[in-house]
C-alpha cells in the first residue's frame, strides 16, 4: 500500500486491537426498473407462442402471450427493412426507450420498428406467477428465445403484408448476443445484425476470469490512480474492521440497518459494494441517465471526486456507493440482503423476476466465473469457479451447469464463415473485452467507439456524444443500408 493511503488511514483513526481498518457503505438495488414510461410511438401488443418449439409431446404443446412493441410512423408499407431488437434480460420498455439510434435509423431508413419481449422476462411468463417453478423453469433457454424472435418475426412479417422486407436484428448487451446467434442460427430470416457490447466470448468460457474486474479498475484508474488506490484502501479497511469484529463500527460507518454478524454478511457487503462499481462503469455516459438506475453525468469521475475529497476512507466509499444506491437521498439505512441479491451472475442479477430468470441462465448456458482478487484489480478477493457455480446452481435451481455449450451451439471465436454482423464496443464498457474487438472479415465488422460505455451506440442521439459514436453510428447506418440493399437484390433473384 502506498504511503498516501497509510497516512490517510491513520488520519481516519479506525483503529482496531492495533491495526488500521475502515469501511464501506450502501446497498445494491435492483439492475432493471420496469414501468419506465411507455413511449407513444409505439404500440404494446401480444403474439401467441408456442411455449416448446422442440418437444411436441411436452406440456409446452401450448402458447403463452408474448409481448412486443411495434411502430410504423417511419415505415414505408411493404418495402422499408424491418428492424427487430431481440429483447434481452428485462422489461422491453427498458430496452425500447435506451434505445434511441434504432428510431433515428428507421426515420432514415423507412423501417418498420419492432422491439420482442424475451420469454420470462417482463410480462412474456409462460406459466404466469409459476413460470420460476421447477421444472416449468426449463424452457428458458437461449435456443428458445432464437426460435421465439424466428417465429415472432416470420408470422408478422406474413400479418403485416411484408414478406419481401429485410430483417436486421439489433440488440445490446445479451441482447446483442441475440443478434450475433440470430445471424448465425436463422440467416434465411436475419439479413445482418447489429451486436453492440455483446461479450459473446466472456461469457461463452473463453477469455481471462480477471478481465471483467479488472477491467472496471482501469475505468476508475484512468481518471486518477489515486483513485484506484483509495477504493482499494477503503476495502483494506473494512477487511481489517471485518477480522476484528467490529460490526458495530462498520454498522455505524455504512449505515447499514442491521450489524453484519458473520463473514457470510462481509461477503454479501463486499459484493454490494463492488456492485455499484461495476453498474458506474458500465453506464459511465457522458449525461445523466435513467437506464438500470439514476446515474449522473459521467458518474465514474464523480465517484472518484467523491473518493478523494478526504481522508477518511470508508464515508468516502458509503457515499460513492450511494451515487447509485441512494440517488433520491431517502435512504436511512441500508438493508445488506432485501437490495442486493447475491448469484451466479457475480456482476449481480438485481432483483424480482427478472433477475430469478437471469440467475437460471447464469446457471445453465451463460458462463460468467468472474473474479476479483485485489492483485489485477481493486476489489477484494471474491472467487467464483466452476466448481462454485455448479454447487450454487445444484442447489438453487438442480440443474447442472454446461461449460463450453455456447461454444458448440454459437461458434464461440470460430467465427469466420459468417457474415453482416457489426460488433460495437466502447472503451469504458468493462464487458467490452469479453466481446470482438477486430473485424473478423469484410463482413464481420468490429466499431470500437472511444469514450463509449455499455452500448453507448444504441442509445439516441446527445449533444454531449463523443464524437467517436457519432462516427459509429454513421457506419453502422451505412452498413446496415448495404444490408438491406444486397438482401433486396438478393429476394428479387
Amino acid at each position: 500500500m502506498s504511503r498516501i493511503l497509510a497516512l490517510m488511514w491513520v488520519a481516519a483513526g479506525l483503529l482496531c486491537v492495533g491495526t488500521l481498518h475502515a469501511l464501506p457503505h450502501t446497498l445494491s438495488q435492483s439492475r432493471k426498473h420496469p414501468g419506465a414510461k411507455p413511449d407513444p410511438e409505439f404500440t404494446e401488443r401480444y403474439f401467441s407462442q408456442t411455449v416448446d418449439h422442440f418437444n411436441f409431446n411436452s406440456m409446452g404443446n401450448g402458447t403463452f402471450d408474448q409481448r412486443y412493441l411495434i411502430t410504423e410512423k417511419y415505415w414505408k408499407k411493404g418495402y422499408g427493412p424491418i428492424f427487430f431488437y431481440t429483447g434481452n434480460e428485462g422489461d422491453i420498455w427498458e430496452f425500447a426507450l435506451n434505445s434511441g439510434f434504432i428510431m433515428e435509423l428507421a426515420a432514415q431508413q423507412n423501417a418498420l420498428v419492432i422491439f420482442g419481449e424475451h420469454r420470462y422476462y417482463g410480462r412474456s411468463l409462460p406459466f404466469g406467477k409459476d413460470s420460476f417453478n421447477i421444472p416449468l423453469v426449463g424452457l428458458l433457454t437461449v435456443e428458445q428465445a432464437l426460435a421465439d424472435y424466428a417465429v415472432m418475426i416470420t408470422e408478422l412479417k406474413q400479418q403485416l403484408a411484408a414478406p419481401d422486407c429485410p430483417v436486421i436484428v439489433f440488440g445490446g448487451s445479451y441482447g446483442g448476443m441475440l443478434s450475433v446467434y440470430m445471424r448465425l442460427k436463422y440467416p434465411n430470416i436475419v439479413a445482418g445484425a447489429l451486436a453492440a457490447s455483446a461479450p459473446i466470448l466472456s461469457t461463452a468460457g473463453l477469455g481471462d476470469t480477471r478481465q471483467f474486474f479488472r477491467d472496471v479498475t482501469a475505468d476508475f484508474e484512468n481518471i486518477a490512480t489515486e483513485c484506484r488506490d483509495a477504493v482499494r484502501g477503503a476495502f483494506h479497511q473494512l477487511k481489517e474492521l471485518a477480522e476484528c469484529q467490529d460490526y458495530s463500527r462498520i454498522q455505524s460507518e455504512l449505515a447499514l440497518c442491521h450489524p453484519p454478524s458473520s463473514s457470510q454478511d462481509i461477503h454479501q457487503l463486499n459484493g454490494l459494494l463492488r456492485n455499484a462499481f461495476t453498474l458506474m462503469a458500465m453506464l459511465d455516459y457522458p449525461y445523466s441517465t435513467s437506464f438500470m438506475g439514476n446515474m449522473p453525468a459521467n458518474p465514474v469521475k464523480v465517484a472518484c471526486k467523491t473518493m478523494l475529497r478526504g481522508s477518511d476512507l470508508l464515508a468516502n466509499l458509503r457515499d460513492t456507493a450511494g451515487i447509485v444506491y441512494n440517488s433520491t437521498g431517502l435512504l436511512t439505512c441500508f438493508d445488506l440482503y432485501s437490495l442486493y441479491v447475491e448469484c451466479a451472475d457475480p456482476t449481480g442479477c438485481g432483483l424480482g423476476f427478472d433477475s430469478l430468470a437471469w440467475d437460471y441462465q447464469a446457471c445453465t448456458e451463460i458462463e460468467m466465473c468472474y473474479e476479483s482478487n485485489n492483485l489485477t484489480d481493486m476489489f477484494p478477493p471474491m472467487a467464483f469457479t466452476e466448481k462454485s457455480r455448479e454447487n450454487y446452481c445444484s442447489k438453487r435451481w438442480g440443474v447442472v451447469p454446461r461449460p463450453g455449450w455456447l461454444q458448440i451451439q454459437f461458434w464461440g471465436d470460430a467465427l469466420s464463415t459468417a457474415s453482416n454482423i457489426i460488433f460495437s464496443n466502447g472503451d469504458l464498457d468493462p464487458w467490452a473485452n469479453g466481446g470482438v474487438r477486430k473485424s473478423l472479415s469484410s463482413s464481420l465488422i468490429a466499431l470500437n467507439i472511444s469514450g463509449g460505455a455499455h452500448h453507448l451506440d444504441l442509445r439516441g442521439h446527445n449533444e454531449a456524444d463523443p464524437p467517436s459514436v457519432t462516427s459509429v453510428r454513421k457506419t453502422e447506418s451505412e452498413l446496415i443500408a448495404q444490408w438491406v440493399k444486397m438482401e433486396r437484390r438478393r429476394l428479387r433473384e
